[in-house]
C-alpha cells in the first residue's frame, strides 16, 4: 500500500480529518463564495477526505450531483457515514485510474493534487472530465512562495510535489486550461503564513461553450 493512502487512512481514524476541515474551512468557504452557482451544475471533489466540501456544495439549490473521490478507503467510509442528501456520492479511487464517463461543470481539489504520482497526468484527466467552459479549482497551502509550509514534506515523510505559483500556472496552461490565480488570506489567523501568504487557488477554465 502506498504511503499517501496509509497516512490518510490513519487520519480518517484519529480525528485529523476533522482538524483539516476546520483548518481549511474559512479560506475554502471564502473562495467558493466568489464562484457563481446560479445555474444547475454538477461538482466533483478530488481528494474529498471526509466529504465536508461535498456536503457544503450539495446543499446548494442548483446542485444536481456532488461526487467526492479519495484514494483513502477509510476517508470514503467516513464520508459515506455523513451523507445527508441523495445528491451526494463517494468513490474510493484516485483521479488517474477512476473509470467514469460523466462530465462535470466544476471540479475542486483542496490540498490533494500535489500528492498525485504525476500532476501532469492528474490534470490531463481532470481536463477530460470537465464540460467545455467548465472550471477546475485547485487550492494549496504547500507552494514554494509560502516558505513556512515548504518543510511539510520532511515532516510528513510522504510524496509531496512542491512547486511555485508560476510553475502551477504552467502545469495548468500545458494541460490546455485558461488560468487565473488568487491568494486567499486569513488576516486574523495566529499563523503568520496564513495572514501573509494564505491559500493559493489556481482556477483552470476549459475553453469552449
Amino acid at each position: 500500500m502506498d504511503k499517501v493512502r496509509q497516512t490518510f487512512d490513519k487520519w480518517a481514524q484519529n480525528g485529523k480529518a476533522e482538524i483539516m476541515e476546520v483548518e481549511h474551512d474559512k479560506n475554502v468557504s471564502k473562495f467558493l463564495e466568489s464562484v457563481s452557482f446560479d445555474k444547475q451544475f454538477s461538482f466533483l471533489d478530488v481528494g474529498c477526505g471526509n466529504g465536508w466540501v461535498i456536503r457544503k456544495i450539495a446543499s446548494k439549490k442548483n446542485c444536481k450531483k456532488a461526487i467526492g473521490i479519495d484514494k483513502s478507503k477509510k476517508m470514503i467510509i467516513e464520508a459515506e457515514k455523513k451523507i445527508d442528501n441523495s445528491r451526494q456520492e463517494f468513490y474510493h479511487t484516485d483521479i488517474e485510474s477512476w473509470e467514469n464517463h460523466r462530465k462535470f461543470d466544476f471540479i475542486f481539489s483542496m490540498e490533494s493534487l500535489y500528492y498525485a504520482d504525476s500532476i501532469e497526468a492528474a490534470l490531463e484527466k481532470i481536463y477530460k472530465l470537465l464540460k467545455p467552459g467548465g472550471k477546475f479549482f485547485c487550492g494549496t497551502d504547500f507552494y514554494t512562495d509560502n516558505k513556512a509550509t515548504a518543510r511539510w514534506a520532511n515532516v510528513m515523510k510522504i510524496q509531496m510535489h512542491l512547486h511555485s505559483k508560476k510553475e502551477w500556472k504552467e502545469f495548468f496552461q500545458n494541460a490546455g486550461f485558461d488560468v487565473k490565480t488568487k491568494n486567499i488570506r486569513d488576516l486574523e489567523n495566529k499563523k503568520k503564513w496564513k495572514r501573509e501568504f494564505g491559500t493559493l487557488f489556481i482556477t483552470g477554465e476549459k475553453p469552449g461553450k
